[in-house]
């Protein structure tokens, strides 16, 4: 999509014409203009100097923000140039603007309503003579119609392009009452000719130039209003380009240099210090550091990083020293990836906004017919020309394309800033609108629910809990030199113990069956059971304990060190910390949640299980996960998440497609938005908030029309007749110049919306609370009486009913929670009872006791 900056637009009328000029052009295919960034999105064939053109035709100018003099700009010209366009000009301009306005008012009200209504003194020269007093209210009210020029500048030359817009309205109407009242002027000089000083006296009550000015200063006081709202709408977008460092540090030729940061190249060698910001993407070299990431994640908390680990540009190292060799620079960036997605987001149209587009498109016309009715119809009843001009300018200056044209692109840009600000980017205006009709979420397992790599959950050595430190290290010797994936599970577990790998001699690979080697001049083998089971017996009881970590979808590697059984280590992709109290925040949402993965059904089965999926779809291939989309699109929109390659064909399908920032480029490119936290509970947060943003487009909605379906009639007089009600040309302009102002408040609401789980932040208050599974009613009966212990060795129900009893058993134990996939036991104590004696209960039922908290 092309990105142009439009100029001289004022009201959805100008946006409305704006699109349809463009978009009658051949070759394009979509356009959309937002009123609130002047910004203009194109897609399609078609030259830029054709849209330039056709936008000029219409009466306005256009400008293309990527690319001037036919080359392309520098990423920083680019950034400059976006941040040009944001740039808030209006409210210095309109401020003043009202300031002389005001001072030019007071001066005529005080003659026009103070002096003739109210007989408040005036100089000598004035009182008494009705044309001096007419003279100086068109003097003081010339004063503020050149002031306001730019109403009827922008309105009148919308009128003779045939498109008329809310500058006409506002022009149309202080141009009416201006010149009504200069004809009364004239008949109170006529009165005067001839000594009719009574006539000339009661005429001065027919004129209507505070009125005009009126008019045009509560304008500028509801354009000033609505100019401040609208700057706030865009301060997540302007704060983001102002997040990446001038400059950077490089290493250069055995010294370190400062250069601009646009100067860095990939593959330089750059160090950042603690307390500064890292200036582009990069991997750690050497050194390390806590980098606060919360500018692109929305995570308050430092992320450790060490050798290998990725950092981001306008992320901070807090503390350390941190080496990197730039991997992307400029454009390429993460954040610069951001804020192309925050701007693409702005210049995109919501579906729901189309029908008060076309409202739009209409509207003035419309509202300049009623007008002309309304002056018609109440000179045919029989009333004064002032009283019929008054009822039809009325119309004009309450009526407000603004607020239909302001409803859903300020929201629009609050949402997308909210998300932006919490790792959570929405590519389009559409996705934002779409994300909050999902009814089913669709979630890829390995990566997503889970880690999307294997870890050691379980160790069990023959010889009891005394042998497992001789059996780890023994397995860690072995499995450091294979590359794979099981065996790196459990070189990380060796390294996590601080353990040291023996010398492995005569080491062979045997694919699909294991591994083998000589330590210490004794022959060690590790793998499946048929390789192991062919060198050393296997017990039945271990038999027994596989089977069932099997049925929780881990796989178990067995060992034996010279024919005699060592014993077995339990790898498993283990779920992310969030995603149990993910998926519950969705189903407690209202939402179907399907686990769809190309696992086999055990595995699948388990890892649903703990994750509290009801419904999995397992063993299918890529275009298997696009059919499963399809089946599920047949009860209502869904989502897709996922990370892989296997799952762009999915993400395309699906209604709304979310990436895990983490995942490859090629899911993000065909996803819908992208979370960069790589965390679940982002899907509800993004679900949230596309809710929350899709409710207010509703209400701004809802109150831009209903003001001016109850305000445009109140106007016309029509409830005079009946009820007495009558509304004042100034009343109406007031009321236009609140409405748009109120539309804009309403949309920033939604940076009050709180997106994180509840539970997740008792959880984050609660230190010690490390049993996720715990129901959380049971988590709200927790006191100083309850411990929970870590126990390893748990690995079905049976063994929880052995934790049951053996603990229950104490004198002072009240009551036990065991759970056997969190590896923990919460234990309620109606007395004190010293950690040593529950420990010494659990390890006398067989288990191990790995802490206590």
């Amino acid at each position: 999509m092309k990105q142009y900056r439009v100029s001289g637009m004022t009201c959805a009328a100008c946006q409305a014409r704006v699109e349809k000029a463009v978009s009658a052009l051949s070759g394009v295919t979509d356009c959309s203009v937002s009123l609130l960034t002047h910004s203009m999105g194109v897609e399609g064939d078609v030259a830029p100097e054709a849209v330039i053109a056709a936008v000029q035709k219409a009466g306005y100018g256009a400008t293309p923000l990527d690319a001037t003099d036919g080359g392309q700009m520098s990423p920083s010209s680019r950034r400059a140039s976006l941040a040009d366009s944001l740039a808030d000009r209006e409210t210095p301009v309109l401020v003043h603007r009202l300031v002389w306005s005001l001072g030019f008012l007071l001066l005529l009200m005080y003659v026009s309503m103070g002096h003739v209504m109210w007989g408040w003194p005036l100089p000598r020269v004035l009182a008494g003579n009705p044309m001096a007093i007419g003279l100086l209210e068109l003097l003081l009210t010339s004063a503020v119609l050149v002031i306001n020029r730019r109403f009827f500048v922008s309105g009148f030359r919308a009128l003779l392009h045939l498109a008329p817009n809310m500058d006409t309205l506002v022009a149309l109407g202080a141009t009416a009452a201006f010149g009504y009242s200069t004809y009364v002027l004239f008949a109170i000089s006529a009165a005067q000719a001839v000594g009719d000083s009574a006539a000339a006296h009661a005429a001065l009550h027919g004129l209507y130039f505070e009125s005009a000015a009126m008019i045009l200063a509560l304008i500028t006081v509801g354009k000033l209003l609505e100019a401040r709202a609208k700057g706030r709408t865009t301060d997540a977008l302007q704060a983001l380009m102002t997040l990446t460092p001038d400059t950077a540090t490089l290493r250069r030729e055995g010294g370190e240099m400062v250069v601009p940061v646009h100067e860095v190249r990939v593959d330089d060698v750059f160090v950042v210090r603690s307390g500064e910001k890292i200036p582009v993407d990069g991997v750690v070299i050497s050194g390390g550091g806590a980098v606060d990431e919360a500018a692109l994640t929305g995570e308050s908390i430092p992320v450790d990083k060490a050798v290998g680990d990725h950092v981001s540009a306008a992320t901070v190292n807090c503390a350390g020293y941190l080496v990197c060799k730039a991997t992307r620079v400029g454009e390429d960036t993460t954040l610069s990836g951001i804020i192309r997605l925050v701007e693409h987001a702005a210049a995109t149209k919501a579906p729901i906004a189309k029908a008060a587009d076309r409202v739009a498109a209409v509207f003035v016309p419309v509202v300049m017919a009623i007008a002309l009715v309304t002056v018609g119809a109440w000179l045919v009843a029989g009333e004064t020309v002032g009283y019929a001009l008054a009822r039809g300018i009325s119309v004009l200056v309450i009526s407000c394309p603004c607020a239909l044209g302001l409803a859903t692109p300020v929201a629009i840009m609050v949402g997308s800033g909210v998300g932006a600000r919490h790792g959570i980017l929405f590519k389009t205006a559409a996705s934002l609108e779409e994300v909050g009709r999902i009814r089913t979420v669709v979630l890829d397992k390995t990566g997503t629910v889970t880690e999307g790599h294997p870890r050691v959950t379980d160790i069990l050595p023959a010889g009891g809990e005394q042998g497992r430190e001789t059996m780890l290290r023994v397995a860690y010797s072995l499995e450091t030199l294979s590359e794979h994936p099981l065996s790196r599970a459990i070189v990380e577990a060796g390294e996590a113990a601080g353990l040291s790998p023996l010398p492995v001699n005569e080491f062979k690979v045997l694919p699909g069956r294991g591994l083998e080697g000589v330590v210490d001049g004794r022959r060690i083998c590790g793998g499946n059971a048929d390789f192991v089971g062919a060198h050393a017996a296997i017990p039945a009881e271990a038999t027994v304990s596989a089977e069932a970590l099997s049925h929780q979808g881990r796989t178990v590697l067995y060992f034996a060190v010279d024919g005699d059984y060592l014993g077995m280590i339990a790898v498993a992709d283990t779920i992310k910390p969030d995603s149990a109290d993910a998926i519950r925040d969705l189903r407690d949402m209202g939402l179907s949640v399907i686990l769809l993965t190309g696992d086999d059904e055990r595995t699948a089965r388990a890892i649903a299980e703990e994750a509290g999926v009801s419904d999995v779809i397992a063993g299918v291939l890529p275009e298997g996960k696009e059919a499963a989309i399809r089946e599920a699109q047949s009860h209502g929109r869904v989502a897709m998440v996922g990370d892989g390659i296997n799952d762009a064909p999915a993400l395309t399908r699906a209604n709304v497609g979310m990436a895990i920032g983490a995942g490859t480029d090629v899911a993000i490119e065909a996803a819908d938005v992208v979370l960069i936290g790589s965390r679940l509970s982002d899907v509800v947060a993004a679900i949230r908030l596309g809710r929350a943003t899709l409710s207010n487009i509703r209400q701004n909605l809802f109150w831009a029309f209903a003001y001016n379906i109850i305000g445009i009639p109140l106007a016309a007089g029509v409830w005079v007749p009946l009820l007495g009600w009558e509304l004042s040309p100034m009343f109406g302009a007031a009321a236009m110049s609140l409405s748009s102002f109120c539309v804009v408040t309403n949309a920033l609401r939604l940076n009050l919306l709180r997106l994180s789980s509840r539970r997740r932040a008792d959880r984050e208050v609660m230190p010690g609370n490390s049993l996720e599974t715990v129901q959380e009613s049971e988590i709200k009966t927790m006191n100083e009486m309850t411990k929970t212990m870590k126990i390893e060795g748990m690995m079905c129900p049976h063994c929880e009913a052995h934790v049951k009893k053996a603990l229950e058993s104490i004198e002072g134990v009240s009551a036990v929670v065991a759970d056997h996939k969190a590896h923990a036991a919460t234990v309620t104590l109606s007395a004190p009872v010293p950690d040593d004696t529950l420990k010494a209960a659990v390890e006398a039922a067989g288990y191990t006791v790995l802490g206590i908290e």
